[in-house]
Formats: structure tokens, sequence, C-alpha cells
């Protein structure tokens, strides 16, 4: 006698969800034994934060409460001076950069990747010495020295 499809049933288990061509979720493109890529905006929030963690062991008690935050653009596009490429806000003690006109907006002279870090570096330095109403230059006097 045949036996039925049925008598054997596994019970269903885990269902791995697929999509319409069969395949199921994606998984990391570099596999656990590489290292995760980087993009644009990865590296530019990891410069960012070492900007602002160089200035706040520099200044402790004048930024220990400041927030950094980053952002794509301005929600005001274009202003009489042009893209603005931060804003301070001195009430709420915040710091916003924006990363699509520091990046895409700025004319480098070398465009490779030590002079994207010190272009955004200097707007970090720019951007909180316009918070603390400071000189740029001020901020660290001793970081430029070996130029």
């Amino acid at each position: 006698m045949p036996r039925s499809r049925h008598a054997h049933a596994v019970p269903p288990a885990v269902i791995v969800p697929r999509n319409r061509h069969g395949h199921g979720a994606r998984g990391p493109i570099t596999g656990p034994h590489l290292p995760l890529l980087h993009n644009r905006i990865d590296d530019f929030e990891m410069m960012v934060a070492a900007a602002a963690d160089y200035l706040t062991g520099l200044w402790p008690d004048e930024l220990s409460a400041v927030h950094f935050e980053v952002a794509a653009a301005p929600a005001g596009a274009v202003g009489d001076e042009g893209v603005r490429r931060w804003s301070v806000d001195r009430g709420t003690r915040t710091v916003v950069l924006y990363r699509v006109p520091i990046q895409r907006l700025t004319k480098l002279h070398r465009n490779d990747d030590f002079h994207k870090r010190m272009l955004v570096e200097a707007c970090v330095f720019r951007a909180v010495a316009e918070l603390l109403g400071r000189d740029p230059w001020d901020l660290a006097p001793d970081r430029f020295n070996h130029f």
C-alpha cells in the first residue's frame, strides 16, 4: 500500500522568510571573518566623534554638557551666506554638523583621506569656537605645532 505523504510530516520549525526569488534574507556581505565595511556616513560620524572627544578632553568644564549631532543637511537649504555647514544652539548646548554640505560642497585642493579628516575637524573646531565665543585657534593651540 502506498505511503501517505503526510504520515511522516515534520512539525514546522523555524520558518525562514523567503522573498519572491526563493532566497532568504541577505546576510552580511563581508562574512564573519572579515571586518564590516564602512561607508562615508560612518566615517564622517567617527571623525566628528573623535574631534569632539579631543575637544572635550581639552575643555572638560565648558563642553561636558554639549551634545554633538550629525544631520544630513540643514532644513533651510540656502541662506544669505550660502549653505550652512553647522548650527549651534547655546540654549540646549547642541552642535549639529551637516554632513552633505561639508562633504560635497567644499572643494579640497587634495581629495584624500587626510584632507577630508582635516576638513571635518576644522568644522567641528569652528562650531565649538562659535558655541564658546572663542577663536578656533585658541581651542587647541598645540594641535598644529608640527606643521
